[in-house]
């Protein structure tokens, strides 16, 4: 590790650590539980690199909910003041402006440059065809990193090909995630093929699969195909993954702050869009008439815009409104990036009892549980000494009004928040859930944010510890309902 470079905020043990391992490295894995610094670690070894002559550029790839705060958050907060340093983010749907900043990448720069694109995006034409000229044009003087890097675990997928082939042109390859390996096994093998051809000693997935699964052939009519029925050699594999990685756990980090607070930006779909800016125009009338002077009108109103990004909303009449949203995919994400036991809260019914299904239905039955007011007395306390002891119960799923007092969940030290109260009280408690006397790790808090919607007014308000039903009265309503969100 280069010990002249200036670190712009101090490095924990682990992330020294991370950094000797991997730092001069071609190719390398940051797999590090969230809330544990992967992000500033791979920007040190950017920067780091880079003051050592050895790369001007960096690629670096996110989901949709992550790739905003690569450029908002984590290089200004992270990357050495040494380092001159410009951002360039991929924007889709470009206006002009947009437009031209991307094109900026081809104007010389004296310094590095990191360019932040989407993972989705390389399911694209357009994404894939832009990632090969960057690869081009300033691979060889260049890194790539992919932020949750399970995001390409399916070799068959569009991206994964596309980013294993643009990979090859660049010098040094990173991969950051919490957890590579989140259904199975088998996970690990196209992102290790991003890191490096064969780094895995087979070429194709099929001879890696036969070396590390039992097979079953089956039947389906006039069909066969092998069936994956269980795993084996994985001592093997294990060792041949720590070759090139590095594994951190929340609870091997005893320096670590005792919580920390992050985001992950979900963008609307069409549908969600238009019924939110349909409602908030009719909330605009009624304030401009003089008919939301008391803060319960107001909450009212904010109460189903906050619905509408969860991707339902309760008429007058008592009927369930429901359309697509991108909020239960994030959520998804986030606990496959999670090893241990996780929190979900939120205030709405409806979006507790999807997530208990989608939860169950994506990692296994029985391994999410749902709390909140019409739950019986018995199975309350049921469910907490299932989640607090070794059971299967991994995810505690509740309504932070019923759930939020009381309790003692300190097997989480993850704690996500789908859909925030807007009551500070209920907010403070939920949180002091999972970080109380017994908790012995750090804890990460994860609020799911719209941009540019009410939810940024939420969380804001919340984190500054302000009570928001004596905060959204005259003016500051005006403020409230105006706020539109971003596509």
């Amino acid at each position: 590790m280069d010990y002249k470079y200036k670190f712009k905020t101090k490095p924990y043990k682990h992330q020294k650590t991370a950094l000797e391992l991997g730092g001069q490295r071609k190719s390398f894995g940051y797999f590090m539980e969230m809330g544990t610094g992967k992000s500033k670690v791979l920007i040190d070894n950017i920067g780091m690199l880079h003051m050592q002559g050895e790369l001007d550029f960096a690629l670096i790839i996110a989901p949709k909910g992550v790739y905003r705060n690569w450029v908002s958050k984590e290089i200004p907060e992270h990357m050495s003041d040494d380092v001159p340093v410009r951002v360039i983010r991929w924007v889709a749907g470009a206006n002009k402006k947009q437009q031209e900043e991307m094109r900026s990448v081809r104007d010389k720069f004296e310094g590095l440059t990191v360019f932040v694109m989407n993972v989705e995006a390389f399911s694209s034409v357009k994404g894939r065809q832009a990632g090969e000229w960057l690869g081009r044009a300033f691979g060889q003087r260049g890194m790539i990193a992919i932020d949750e890097s399970t995001t390409i675990k399916n070799h068959k997928a569009k991206r994964t090909k596309a980013l294993t082939k643009i990979s090859q042109s660049f010098k040094y390859k990173r991969l950051l995630t919490g957890s590579p390996i989140t259904k199975s096994p088998l996970d690990i093998f196209s992102q290790a093929e991003f890191l490096q051809e064969g780094l895995l000693r087979y070429d194709s997935f099929y001879a890696f699969q036969a070396r590390y699964a039992v097979l079953q052939r089956r039947k389906m009519g006039a069909q066969s195909f092998n069936q994956v029925i269980g795993f084996r050699n994985l001592e093997e594999l294990t060792k041949m993954i720590d070759e090139f990685s590095y594994r951190v756990l929340k609870k091997d980090c005893l320096d670590l702050p005792e919580k920390t607070y992050t985001v992950r930006y979900v963008s609307t779909t069409k549908e969600q869009l238009e019924m939110y800016e349909s409602l908030r125009r009719h909330a605009m009338v009624l304030f401009e008439d003089g008919e939301m002077t008391s803060a319960p009108a107001v909450i009212t109103q904010l109460l189903r815009l906050q619905q509408i990004l969860s991707g339902h909303l309760k008429t007058d009449e008592g009927e369930m409104v429901t359309f697509p949203s991108k909020r239960m995919d994030a959520l998804e994400e986030i606990l496959e990036e999670h090893d241990g036991k996780a929190i979900i809260w939120s205030r709405f019914r409806y979006d507790i009892q999807q997530i208990v299904e989608m939860i169950n239905k994506k990692f296994g039955p029985g391994v999410a549980a749902s709390y909140y007011g019409d739950t019986p007395d018995d199975e309350r306390v049921r469910i907490v000494q299932d989640f607090q002891s070794s059971s299967n119960l991994r995810f505690f799923v509740g309504n932070p009004a019923t759930a939020g007092y009381g309790l003692t969940l300190t097997e989480a030290n993850l704690v996500v928040y789908y859909a925030n109260d807007f009551n500070l009280e209920t907010r403070m408690q939920s949180e002091d859930r999972a970080h109380r006397i017994g908790q012995h790790n750090p804890v990460t808090y994860v609020d799911l944010i719209t941009e540019g919607s009410i939810d940024e007014k939420i969380v804001k308000a919340l984190r500054a510890k302000i009570d928001i039903g004596a905060k959204v009265l005259g003016e500051e309503a005006r403020q409230w309902l105006t706020m539109t969100p971003k596509k």
